[in-house]
């Protein structure tokens, strides 16, 4: 019979739907396991194939776990507040609402067909009242606890969204949503005093199973260092301060470098002191249109005015310095003020040969260094020189001096610095969380009753910002005028709105209660869930959700709320499925690929042709999948024609977990061959109840296998492993009815729908999802094995072991399931496979 998986997947999803399969309770009887996944945004793009390979890998895992006795939580819901929302509804003139609503019945019918295993019972939407309720609540905790404040600060504005970013939204000086340009501004902002908690985001990071480049990305956006503020009098009559992570470099300090926006620049100019006020202001001017990725980039040409009329006096000489303003120094970075040693440093070392500014060696290596061509910057373990009482030390020691000189003679002190800064939480928009805040003229800022919450939108029709950016909530006078909660007077409500991240900033608390009108959740729920076991979810979101979803954290345990200091015990992250580009030659038809080298003369002429038509771009045969390239695949298309277990299969087998992989629809055919084997195999039933002892090993090792790659995210080669198993099964005129219980128990995870029913089939009365996972024993998976190389076009790529009586089948399936293997192929076409017995595999590739 013919594996109708239209039918078999619509009805077992109904069946999960209507019995409420994988709804979790808390229950003291079983160890808990909550697994997450990051929430998507619903955009009216509907999900791509990118989407279900997260969802999928941790389905996967959560389903293991519930047949190893484990009480699963994993849940799933929108974060649907944010600019794209209110962009497109702007541009169609359509309530975000509306809009979010209809992308959201979207997206979870999407989910549905992929039949993943969340319980939908606790779905959660951040634009939900009842849920923003509390996200504003939280904001009124860090507001009461001083972590809350609001001041005048130079800002990120795009000048497309009309809306002011955090940092971590400007991305190579544009806006990551839009693409418009950021410039800057000063506006008064809500911020969140996120560096309160700098040291113990970086600390606190030792204790948790997070991948390396995960916690690396971490430790680097925080940038904590180690060094000293130094204070330079000037010859205005004041002191200059800087902080410097090298202050054994004093005085080789030529020059010193203020940010554009320097406070001290207008108090100078105010005074009359700057003798070149316009050289000064149009540079500031030119400052503050640019982005601070090109004001920071190092291998941007270096500007700068020199300011005439002050310098300043290095205190450990007392020689004066030049004092300059130039654009890669940063107000919001250390003291906006910098200590230039131009031996010692590139940047530095350019700025000074641009303006004839001296060179001073004080840091000698091993060699001499020709400071006339560069400088020496690789100053670790050199000596100092030219530095009076600091003469002969090693750099360590000789910064140790320095702090403890600076501090004797009130110069200066030892002093921690972070290229973190406080989180700017305003938003001049309308799709957003209210801020629960109210202006009076005579009592200042005043917190909303948590009584009153939550305080909702109101609803209006024009959602355009004003020119100068202001939210559009600041037209509307009957929502905006109210009374303040501490004098009854009246007072004018705060119309800025809060940033995406505010609501994803601790959903994953909310799932463990989500219906909860008395509090964020239940101190139950919370002592019983807490923490998430595993997070998975995209590199591109360790730097600003992983970062602010633990601060909000920390503050909500150092409140009383929550019972563990970190949300995540463990976080992984995985790489992108990419496209083929439709533009590049190796992906045209062959036809046409002819065609192209008979007009141009030949194939790297054909080549250029294309670069010239398409770009750069034309050159890479592998690409991110976008609209305007056309290469977009949507998960509906492939389920509609293989099914959701074959979608999932693929997107398993695909290649290594952590690494971007290309997405090649002729390969998902293979994966469906795979599964139509696997049914065609209960027609193969042999005699016998139990294992074969011609099978016994390998069912052994195939249980261990499949077990530990599924803990270790190595779905890859858990499906080769289960391939080898089916070939043997096949090989061996099939399987017993043990034999294809192991199978159907140990593909489920991965293919649910098809095995439910086959395990209906069979008899069971039970659901395969709650059946006990298999066991091994460790002494009957040991067979004879032999090391074979594999071999990429000849080069030798990896090497493997397998049954010494392995068919060439299996061995050129464990073969491509080797991660360098799968790498080297990827987005290549495999033209020829070779089994040389006990030896080696070949794949001969191309393109």
């Amino acid at each position: 019979m013919k594996y109708d998986f239209k039918k078999v997947e619509a009805k077992w999803q109904k069946v999960w739907e209507d019995e409420h399969t994988f709804h979790a309770e808390i229950d003291h009887s079983k160890p808990k396991f909550y697994a997450l996944v990051e929430f998507p945004y619903p955009s009216a793009a509907g999900l791509h194939v990118g989407h279900p390979r997260s969802y999928t890998a941790l389905d996967i895992v959560a389903r293991k776990k519930r047949q190893c006795g484990c009480n699963v939580l994993y849940p799933m819901g929108w974060d649907a507040f944010g600019l794209p929302t209110e962009n497109y509804a702007l541009k169609n003139h359509i309530n975000p609402e509306i809009v979010t609503a209809k992308n959201v019945a979207r997206f979870k019918s999407q989910l549905k067909a992929l039949g993943l295993s969340f319980d939908w019972d606790r779905e959660i939407n951040t634009t939900d009242p009842d849920y923003y309720k509390w996200t504003q609540w939280i904001f009124l905790q860090l507001y009461k606890k001083g972590l809350a404040y609001k001041k005048e600060t130079n800002v990120n504005y795009c000048t497309g969204c009309k809306v002011v970013l955090a940092n971590e939204e400007v991305v190579n000086g544009v806006c990551e949503r839009c693409g418009s340009p950021v410039v800057h501004k000063v506006k008064s902002q809500w911020m969140l005093r996120i560096t309160a908690y700098a040291d113990r985001l970086i600390d606190d990071l030792e204790d948790l199973d997070f991948i390396d480049r995960v916690k690396t990305q971490q430790k680097n956006w925080i940038g904590r260092s180690h060094g000293a503020e130094i204070n330079f009098a000037t010859t205005a009559g004041d002191t200059l301060t800087v902080y410097t992570t090298r202050a054994d470099t004093l005085f080789g300090c030529t020059y010193m470098v203020v940010s554009p926006e320097h406070a001290y620049l207008k108090k100078w100019m105010d005074a009359g002191l700057i003798r070149n006020p316009d050289a000064v202001t149009a540079y500031q001017e030119d400052a503050a249109r640019k982005s601070e990725f090109e004001r920071t980039e190092l291998n941007k040409e270096k500007t700068g005015v020199r300011i005439e009329g002050v310098e300043a006096v290095n205190p450990v000489n007392g020689k004066r310095v030049p004092i300059f303003l130039s654009d890669y120094v940063l107000a919001t970075y250390g003291t906006g003020a910098i200590m230039a040693v131009p031996a010692h440093d590139t940047r530095d070392w350019e700025f000074a040969r641009k303006f004839g500014l001296p060179v001073v060696e004080v840091v000698r290596g091993r060699q001499a260094s020709d400071l006339e061509k560069a400088a020496f910057t690789d100053v670790a373990t050199g000596t100092l020189v030219n530095s009076g009482f600091l003469d002969g030390l090693s750099v360590e020691d000789a910064k140790e001096k320095m702090y403890a000189w600076l501090e004797e003679t009130g110069n200066g002190h030892k002093q921690v610095n972070f290229k973190l800064r406080d989180w700017v939480f305003s938003r001049q928009r309308y799709w957003g969380e209210p801020i629960p805040m109210v202006w009076c003229d005579k009592c200042g800022w005043q917190p909303l009753p948590e009584s009153e919450l939550p305080l909702r939108l109101p609803e209006i029709t024009d959602f355009e910002p004003g020119e100068d950016g202001e939210s559009p909530l600041a037209r509307h006078t009957e929502w905006v005028n109210t009374t303040c909660p501490c004098c009854g007077g009246p007072a004018r409500r705060e119309t800025d709105t809060m940033p995406q991240w505010a609501g994803s900033s601790w959903y994953f608390l909310r799932y463990m209660d989500p219906h909860n009108p008395d509090a964020i959740a239940s101190k139950e729920a919370l002592d019983y869930w807490s923490p998430v076991d595993w997070y998975n979810g995209g590199m591109e979101h360790t730097t600003l959700h992983l970062l602010y979803s633990r601060f909000w954290h920390k503050f909500l345990y150092d409140i009383g709320v929550v019972p563990t200091k970190e949300p995540y015990a463990k976080r992984t992250s995985h790489g992108m499925i990419l496209g083929l580009n439709p533009h590049a030659f190796e992906n045209q038809p062959a036809a046409e690929q002819k065609r192209l080298v008979a007009e141009h003369g030949s194939e790297a002429a054909a080549r250029a042709a294309l670069v010239e038509k398409y770009g750069e771009m034309a050159e890479h045969p592998i690409v991110k999948m976008s609209k305007s390239l056309g290469n977009v695949v949507n998960p509906d298309d492939v389920v509609e024609e293989y099914g959701a277990d074959t979608l999932r299969l693929y997107e398993m087998f695909i290649g290594d977990f952590e690494k971007a992989a290309p997405w090649n629809t002729s390969s998902i055919k293979g994966c469906k061959r795979f599964l139509d084997r696997i049914w065609a195999l209960s027609e193969k039933q042999v005699e016998g109840e139990g294992v074969r002892p011609a099978l016994e090993a390998l069912v052994h090792r195939t249980i261990k296998k499949v077990g530990e790659d599924i803990d270790e995210l190595k779905a890859n080669t858990a499906i080769a492993q289960l391939m080898i198993y089916v070939n043997a099964l096949y090989d061996n005129g099939g399987a017993t009815r043990a034999e294809y219980e192991v199978l159907l128990q140990l593909l489920n995870p991965f293919a649910p729908h098809m095995t439910e029913e086959l395990w209906e089939q069979m008899g069971h009365a039970d659901r395969l999802a709650y059946h006990p996972w298999p066991a091994y024993e460790e002494a009957k998976c040991v067979e004879q094995t032999i090391e074979i190389a594999v071999q990429v076009n000849g080069k030798v790529r990896a090497r493997i072991r397998v049954a010494a009586d392995v068919e060439a089948p299996d061995a050129i399936a464990a073969a491509k399931a080797e991660p360098a293997v799968a790498e080297a192929v990827a987005g290549k076409t495999i033209v020829k496979e070779i089994y040389v017995k006990g030896k080696l595999v070949n794949l001969a590739v191309k393109g």
